[in-house]
């Protein structure tokens, strides 16, 4: 068995060389995946919602493992590299300031408007009330996952490390959009 975690993880990361866009793009999507059925079996859905999970998958696939690609390579190009303790400070610090009020926002909209297929107006009111608390709680979880991203990995694991615990922050918010789902039913 560990062989084959070993020659898989190998391909990864040779798929991750040739093609990083691609294979980050592909985790995501597969990540997102594994955190919807994960979120639905918690939420208590008896029967697998494969629309949603394609949904969500697509949002992996097409959104964020691509955002993050480019971010990182953004964010090491502002910094030249860098990797001391003031830098990921400053790295910490900008993106939370900036990508992570866009993405929890931007995940709250498709999530409601495609996902769901909620009118606008909903759609609109949900985020209005919900978004601060969703917000206020990612400032309290995603800077510590933002220190150990910058500080520890390296460039072409950013994007693996970040879409795995986002695949878990994905959870929360699945599970927080369906409970608002199922109180307004």
């Amino acid at each position: 068995m560990s062989e084959i975690v070993k020659q898989s993880w190998k391909k990864y990361l040779i798929a991750l060389q040739l093609h990083p866009l691609r294979t980050k793009a592909i985790t995501a999507g597969v990540l997102v995946g594994c955190s919807d059925v994960i979120a639905q079996k918690i939420s208590g859905i008896k029967r697998l919602q494969f629309r949603r999970l394609l949904l969500l998958m697509l949002y992996g696939f097409a959104y964020s493992g691509p955002f993050g690609h480019f971010l990182h390579k953004l964010m090491d190009v502002i910094f030249q590299g860098k990797k001391g303790n003031k830098t990921v400070a400053q790295k910490v610090l900008l993106e939370q300031l900036t990508t992570s009020p866009w993405n929890n926002f931007f995940f709250m909209m498709y999530y409601g408007l495609v996902v769901e297929g909620r009118p606008w107006g909903l759609v609109k009111n949900k985020v209005r009330k919900d978004y601060p608390s969703i917000q206020l709680t990612a400032w309290k979880f995603w800077p510590i996952v933002g220190w150990i991203n910058y500080q520890y990995m390296p460039l072409q694991f950013r994007v693996l490390f970040h879409s795995f615990v986002a695949s878990c922050w994905a959870i929360f918010l699945n599970l927080k959009a369906r409970s608002i789902t199922n109180k307004k039913a």
